[in-house]
């Protein structure tokens, strides 16, 4: 694996979380920076007695109340990780609550003065982080600490995974899972059909006509997960174009989707279109269904998505089926600002410490979920690294989807590269109507464009919108 993903910044909810969520939500942005933890109803916090087992001083006989994204991960790792706790502080009562509308539910607390301690703010229902950010604890002296095997957190993580939470100077995030994106497909099936792992553009247009000729769709798409064609798209733009592209594109500046080379993904995703090789009815399709279409039903060959597809769809995902991912599509093979096993790959999955009861117990069940155990523990269980190094076997518990991902990011190198602004907006939720009625073949390439434009624009215009320079 990789020694590098700092200069990569997508996160693994960039879509759902950054995109789908942020948008989704961005009404209740207002909301929640008015009811700061300093606003009426605040409960004190609680404060003990600091030592070497425990650094933050989390108070005997308190409970630390976890609030748990219930998505493609589950949260029964936090809770491995919350026993652990509990040998170390059996005094002290970890108590895990699983969510899949994390702003609904936590609205009303933070309202309150009384949100919870730990928070993963991730899945279509997450907070808007613009909206909490002065919030929450700087969680800096997690990473300073030493984790349950008594070594400095910090030294035991890939570089890169700490900025991946640093707003303002502060670490107001840890992002616990190392992601990464890219087009999924089932090696057993290309391997019956003699196809090869399109590279480009080109070739994917060209494996199209082959799928079709053998009865399958080449895409498949699911309304609510639309936007994934999109982050598809800037990640070959970035490929062929490099900061050229993305730089503008993240610091909303105008006619940033008429660069030349989103245009030529955009034009390419319209030749699909155009030749039917996008499975139709996407737009009225719940997205796990549509996946299943692909991991199941083997309707359609090829979807873009990040590295917990494996684990989100490990109960739809027909037998033999030999998930497996590769680097999106570029351009051409030569001459692009980046090569094309460069990959879009960072630290995602979201934590966060509210100012609020016991935010000691908080960072005590982060720096136990930080642990060597708890780490290894997630990589086995949900197929997937942690931004803790090691814990993956050779064999990759034997999953092809997990090897892919390790093949990859060796693969990469030091080509991986981040999206750092483009999902803290809340533009996904007009996003996701452009998109769906580009793959249903409604507008074309021009009228996705200027949709998309008009959308960044909107928030780029909009003073009240806290805007955060890209780097």
């Amino acid at each position: 694996m990789t020694e590098s993903i700092g200069s990569a910044r997508l996160d693994r909810r960039g879509l759902l979380r950054g995109s789908l969520a942020t948008a989704a939500l961005a009404g209740l942005g207002g909301t929640l920076a008015g009811c700061a933890t300093s606003g009426g109803g605040q409960v004190k916090q609680e404060t003990g007695t600091k030592s070497a087992d425990n650094p933050f001083g989390v108070p005997d006989g308190s409970t630390i109340d976890a609030v748990i994204f219930n998505g493609g991960y589950g949260y029964d790792y936090v809770q491995f990780a919350a026993d652990q706790l509990k040998k170390k502080l059996p005094k002290v009562t970890p108590k895990v609550t699983p969510s899949t509308q994390i702003a609904q539910e936590l609205q009303p607390r933070f309202a309150g003065g009384d949100p919870p301690d730990l928070i993963d703010n991730s899945g279509a229902g997450a907070m808007t982080f613009n909206s909490i950010q002065d919030q929450l604890e700087d969680l800096r002296d997690v990473f300073d600490a030493n984790n349950y095997e008594g070594t400095k957190i910090s030294d035991t993580l890939y570089p890169g995974a700490i900025e991946a939470g640093t707003f303002g100077g502060k670490v107001l995030e840890v992002n616990y899972v190392l992601s990464l994106y890219a087009i999924w497909y089932s090696a057993s099936l290309f391997k019956e059909n003699g196809w090869s792992v399109p590279q480009t553009w080109d070739e994917v247009i060209d494996l199209g006509a082959k799928a079709k000729a053998k009865g399958k769709y080449l895409w498949v798409w699911g309304k609510e997960a639309a936007t994934y064609y999109q982050t598809l798209a800037m990640e070959s733009a970035t490929k062929a174009a490099g900061d050229d592209f993305r730089l503008p594109l993240e610091n909303l500046k105008p006619k940033s989707w008429s660069h030349p080379a989103i245009q030529n993904v955009f034009k390419a995703l319209e030749t699909c279109v155009q030749k039917g090789y996008f499975k139709p009815g996407g737009a009225g399709t719940q997205f796990t269904k549509a996946q299943a279409q692909w991991s199941n039903d083997q309707a359609a060959i090829l979807y873009p998505s990040g590295a917990w597809i494996e684990n989100e769809m490990k109960d739809q995902t027909k037998e033999g089926f030999e998930m497996t991912g590769a680097p999106v599509p570029v351009a051409s093979t030569s001459g692009e600002a980046m090569p094309y096993n460069a990959i879009y790959s960072t630290a995602g999955e979201p934590f966060i410490v509210p100012k609020g009861k016991n935010p000691a117990g908080g960072k005590e069940l982060l720096r136990a979920m930080l642990s060597k155990e708890a780490s290894a523990n997630f990589a086995k269980t949900k197929l997937a690294p942690t931004i803790v190094k090691g814990g993956i076997p050779d064999d990759a518990f034997g999953s092809t989807a997990l090897a892919s991902q390790v093949k990859m990011l060796n693969d990469a190198g030091s080509n991986t590269f981040r999206f750092t602004t483009i999902g803290i907006y809340g533009m996904n939720t007009d996003q996701l109507v452009v998109w769906n009625n580009f793959l249903s073949g409604k507008i074309d390439a021009k009228g996705l464009t200027e949709g998309l434009q008009k959308i960044m624009d909107k928030v780029a215009d909009d003073p009240s919108v806290k805007k955060t320079k890209a780097t």
